[in-house]
């Protein structure tokens, strides 16, 4: 079976240029954001996975719950999401509707991973460091990771910055028997 984000990303980017093109960028994320957290709910996505639940009465159901807070775009996608048994996979269509949003505003999303609890004075520092590093304005996330014994560890895209004690360990660990 595909990988959910492989399905998700045509969807996505869908959205994206419909967005982009009626210069809605923040109306379609807001509607995403809105259908995503109803495809999420427990007892939507019991009724979702429920095979005898008719596509019609899904689609109604659904569209009746999200209100008049999509526009005709996003009742158009949901219903070929039902239509196609995709409708559980709007979260993953969300985030990566949010991606292709913020590469187009020029925001990267940063994960900074650290031993401990860093300064505000250090994260800034950091963030403004990545920002000149990627020529983007950057948003980062900070979460505290006592396993890489010290230093950082950043992510941004694809691009993996590790500093930590825990990797230099192995890296030294892999020299030596090598």
């Amino acid at each position: 079976m595909a990988e959910i984000s492989t399905i998700a990303r045509p969807y996505a980017v869908a959205a994206f240029k419909l967005g982009k093109e009626s210069k809605s960028l923040a109306k379609w994320s807001e509607m995403l954001g809105l259908a995503a957290a109803v495809a999420s709910d427990a007892k939507m996505r019991a009724y979702i996975e429920n095979p005898k639940v008719l596509s019609s009465d899904l689609q109604d159901a659904f569209l009746k719950v999200c209100g008049n807070q999509l526009n005709e775009g996003g009742q158009n996608l949901i219903k070929v999401l039902v239509e196609y048994g995709r409708l559980s996979i709007l979260p993953a269509i969300t985030s990566a509707f949010e991606e292709l949003k913020a590469q187009d505003e020029g925001v990267l999303e940063a994960q900074i991973i650290a031993a401990s609890k860093l300064s505000a004075a250090e994260t800034k520092d950091l963030v403004k460091r990545l920002e000149e590093k990627f020529g983007k304005k950057v948003e980062a996330t900070v979460s505290i990771d006592a396993e890489i014994i010290g230093g950082i560890k950043i992510i941004v895209g694809d691009t993996v910055i590790d500093a930590s004690v825990k990797n230099q360990l192995q890296n030294l660990a892999y020299t030596l028997t090598a």
